[in-house]
């Protein structure tokens, strides 16, 4: 155990980050921070466009983002199956080294245990995330009016993972759009200062659970026009032929905001001049007609509820 965690976990991650003491001693500066903790598990370990580590890594930081943090330090805990390919690890941690370096944030300290042949999908990993809290005004008071927001395609991610574990050919060219968040949110709070009311990364229950967690028990609701969200031919085959709605499909590099309606425009244009930004779009509006509700108006010109999911997600990614 030794030997690997200073031959490989500490080589690839970095030594000067990854500290052998029994914590981390940091000094994230004066003012409020913001702490989060994540697990993540999936099969298959490497699907287009990402892997587990990568996942974990870009998750995590995404919480932080999305609060209006700033990330800046990971933990990273590992739960290894006897018998994983010393190969696979090894591009798992390059991963997450390049997903940590890219999102500007350091894996500081870590743990490291072994589970018997059959205990664990090869590997489970669980990381927390530690970030200054810069841009406390992405919370605020939503109402009738306000603009929903999102970076891009919905689904990807889902689809992508699903696809890959049951070998869909027609899927082929599917990438997961695993990414952090941390750059776009810096931006808009930047250009755009006191305009965003709330933001969120859309992850397992996709953009209608988020949207549900948003109005339920409030006195508005969320309508959102199918017309106007993008949606990847490809998520919309999988998820026509197998009865699945987009909405509620996972995401790992997509998040839903609120915003001001009258600057709505601004925000998009904001979010559009980074890279996980490029397809950002106005989705819907928040308005008072069906309290506590989240209402899809169709391309055909109707109307049909979005519900909290009651059974369990599909297609399960984690």
């Amino acid at each position: 155990m030794n030997d690997m965690i200073e031959g490989l976990i500490r080589k690839i991650l970095g030594p000067e980050s990854i500290q052998l003491d029994d914590s981390a001693v940091l000094d994230p500066g004066p003012g409020k921070i913001a702490f989060t903790t994540d697990s993540f598990t999936v099969t298959p370990l490497f699907f287009p466009g990402g892997d587990i580590g990568k996942l974990a890594v870009n998750g995590t930081v995404n919480d932080l983002a999305v609060m209006g943090a700033i990330p800046l330090y990971l933990s990273c805990a590992l739960i290894l199956e006897e018998g994983l390919d010393m190969g696979e690890l090894t591009k798992i941690l390059e991963s997450m080294r390049r997903a940590a370096d890219y999102a500007g944030v350091k894996i500081v300290t870590g743990d490291t245990k072994v589970v018997g042949k059959g205990a664990a999908d090869g590997i489970y990993i669980n990381t927390a995330g530690i970030g200054i809290m810069e841009n406390e005004a992405l919370r605020g008071e939503i109402a009738p009016g306000d603009a929903v927001l999102i970076n891009g395609s919905i689904g990807d991610h889902g689809v992508a993972v699903m696809a890959e574990r049951n070998r869909l050919s027609f899927t082929r060219g599917l990438l997961s759009d695993c990414a952090p968040l941390n750059h776009l949110m810096e931006r808009v709070a930047s250009n755009c200062p006191g305009a965003v009311k709330f933001a969120r990364d859309a992850t397992r229950g996709g953009v209608a659970s988020v949207l549900n967690e948003i109005v339920k028990n409030r006195h508005f609701s969320a309508t959102l026009n199918e017309a106007s969200f993008p949606v990847k031919d490809e998520v919309k085959g999988v998820c026509g032929l197998l009865g699945i709605e987009p909405l509620y499909v996972a995401n790992e590099g997509k998040l839903v905001m609120v915003c001001d309606g009258g600057r709505a425009e601004e925000i998009v244009h904001a979010m559009r001049e980074t890279e996980e930004g490029r397809e950002a779009c106005i989705i819907g509006s928040i308005g008072a007609e069906y309290p506590g509700k989240v209402v899809l108006e169709t391309e055909i010109g109707g109307r049909r509820m979005l519900p909290l999911l009651a059974e369990e997600q599909l297609p399960r990614i984690c």
